[in-house]
């Protein structure tokens, strides 16, 4: 059974930073990163990261902005988040996948969310 433990969300300023992290178990994963939702939109990719070589891929609105990086040996993988505006407030959602890469199709795995919050 996969488990995946998301932590590391928050309340910043405008222009802050927040790193999230995700642990996850049960077996190894393809490619893991970020999705988020904020009130009212739909779910949208922030970035994902190829567990085997480390190729990563970002959302335009956050390219330069944030930074994924993962720890192969403990299946996790993080978000820094700098220079954070209030349109990044959302819930930030954990999301892994066996087999394909999280970008083009719909994660298998989704962790429980941890809501980021940032004030103008």
């Amino acid at each position: 059974q996969v488990h995946m433990v998301e932590s590391g969300g928050g309340s910043v300023q405008a222009g802050g930073s927040l790193r999230l992290s995700c642990a996850a178990s049960g077996r190894t994963f393809y490619s893991m990163g970020w999705f988020r939702q904020a009130p009212g939109k739909a779910r949208e990719f922030v970035a994902g990261v190829v567990m085997s070589d480390g190729y990563t891929a970002y959302a335009d609105s956050v390219k330069g902005r944030f930074t994924i990086s993962r720890d192969n040996t403990e299946n996790t993988v993080y978000l820094q988040m700098n220079s954070l505006k209030p349109e990044d407030t959302a819930v930030y959602y954990c999301v892994a996948d066996g087999i394909t890469w999280i970008k083009t199709g719909p994660p298998r795995y989704w962790g429980q969310g941890t809501q980021v919050t940032v004030s103008s």
